[in-house]
């Protein structure tokens, strides 16, 4: 019957999960329920597994430097997940970055001033007092992580399957690796149009979660997210 294993970047899976069923998988609104989404691991051993034994889900999230006011909520929330039955937690970082606007607005600004004849120092410096770029996450060693737990477990033949819950083209190579090992890998997704094509040729399979598994698979606060736009 054989064994398998889930691996799960679990920002992907908020991210598009909120987004298929039209949420916004901010911070503050949306979580992902980790016992549901290991209970659909489970679920795999009775139709695209068939009968294999499931192993553990290893599940991948970027963390806040404790230097951060949310490191110790979202502290609180790795601890709900890593003792979850069935999950293996594995963090990697969260780092800022430029906001990916600030550029092409500040070009766009740039050229309006210049047909306005207004010094662009002088409109730069008001413009500032008034508005504030919020730089992006970017998640650091998420990928490194799973490429390191794939390889070693499939070398070890810890298990003959993998279901990566991921859309990362840079996942490419560790398919391709593990694959040499004798290991399917099974893709799943909440979009099949958010898996990168380098993943998606080379996967065994492709699952693609249907709405209702997504939306047992997020919480979304409803009140909260009203409270902050009232």
């Amino acid at each position: 019957m054989g064994t398998y294993a889930g691996f799960v970047d679990a920002y992907y899976l908020k991210a598009e999960g909120a987004r298929s069923i039209g949420k916004k998988a901010t911070d503050k609104d949306v979580d992902l329920n980790a016992q549901y989404v290991v209970d659909w691991l489970r679920g795999l051993s009775q139709t695209q597994l068939h009968g294999a034994r499931f192993l553990r889900a290893y599940w991948y999230e970027g963390a806040y430097d404790k230097s951060d006011d949310r490191s110790k909520k979202q502290s609180e929330y790795h601890d709900a997940i890593a003792y979850t039955p069935g999950i293996r937690l594995r963090l990697g970082q969260l780092k800022k970055r430029r906001s990916r606007l600030e550029e092409p607005i500040r070009d766009a600004l740039r050229a309006t001033v210049g047909s306005l004849e207004i010094p662009e120092d002088q409109f730069f410096t008001e413009f500032d007092k008034h508005w504030t770029f919020s730089p992006d996450l970017q998640q650091k060693g998420v990928d490194t992580l799973i490429t390191l737990d794939m390889v070693r477990l499939a070398s070890r033949s810890v298990f003959d399957a993998a279901v990566l819950i991921s859309g990362d083209a840079d996942l490419a190579e560790v398919i391709r690796t593990v694959q040499d090992y004798g290991v399917r890998v099974l893709i799943a997704t909440p979009n099949l149009r958010k898996v990168a094509r380098e993943i998606d040729r080379l996967a065994d399979d492709v699952i693609e979660l249907s709405e209702k598994d997504i939306k047992k698979m997020l919480t979304y606060d409803a009140a909260k997210r009203r409270s902050q736009t009232e």
